[in-house]
């Protein structure tokens, strides 16, 4: 039976950063962007005020910025070696993330069978973000079940890797669990953990489990 391999994005493959992060240090928004991380972390806002208000952040955005971003952000090492490895057994790897779509389905490119974010307009930006598109941590739950489907692979085959609270639903539906550089909620939830920057090494402790 083949496996699915769940990965979220923000401080997982991303290591002490995220995406919007990364984004709004190309437009010299650093300020602006940790106050509102900071607001979502408290919980002051959900993800839907997140979007809109980073949406109106990034006003000036461009498509050579977004690649900058990408490029240029902290990656794990190994990523595209570990899910080539995942391809080659016959098993399959996806991301699910929070992040904006446009930035998470640039993972495509590295090997992922596929990649689902939060649904903003294309960018420049000249419409505005839809709420209904974006997705909370229920919605990662939702969308891995999507996926166990079109692949044919049941819950039990499932294997999520993630490192904070939006990745709490889903690191109970599944049976196995990578805490990657986690904060300590998730870390008592998760099957194995690492702390480290190399994706590999964190894939070795699960590739054997069946």
């Amino acid at each position: 039976m083949a496996r699915l391999h769940l990965f979220d994005l923000d401080g997982t493959l991303l290591h002490g950063t995220a995406a919007p992060v990364e984004i709004s240090r190309q437009l010299g928004l650093d300020t602006e962007i940790a106050e509102l991380e900071r607001d979502f972390v408290a919980q002051r806002i959900d993800s839907p005020q997140y979007a809109e208000r980073v949406h109106a952040l990034w006003a000036d955005l461009t498509e050579a910025q977004v690649t900058a971003a990408f490029e240029g952000a902290p990656w794990l090492t190994g990523i595209r070696e570990t899910w080539a490895e995942i391809r080659e057994s016959g098993d399959y790897c996806a991301v699910i993330s929070l992040s904006p779509s446009f930035f998470v389905e640039r993972l495509l490119g590295w090997g992922a069978h596929a990649a689902h974010g939060s649904r903003f307009p294309a960018v420049p930006f000249t419409e505005p973000v839809n709420p209904t598109g974006i997705l909370n941590a229920a919605a990662k739950v939702k969308i891995a079940n999507r996926l166990c489907e079109g692949f044919g692979v049941g819950w039990s085959d499932c294997i999520a890797y993630g490192d904070s609270l939006s990745d709490v639903e889903l690191f109970g539906a599944v049976p196995v669990s990578v805490a990657i550089n986690a904060d300590r909620r998730l870390v008592g939830l998760a099957t194995h953990s690492y702390v480290g920057r190399d994706l590999r090494k964190a894939y070795e402790l699960v590739r054997g489990a069946r």
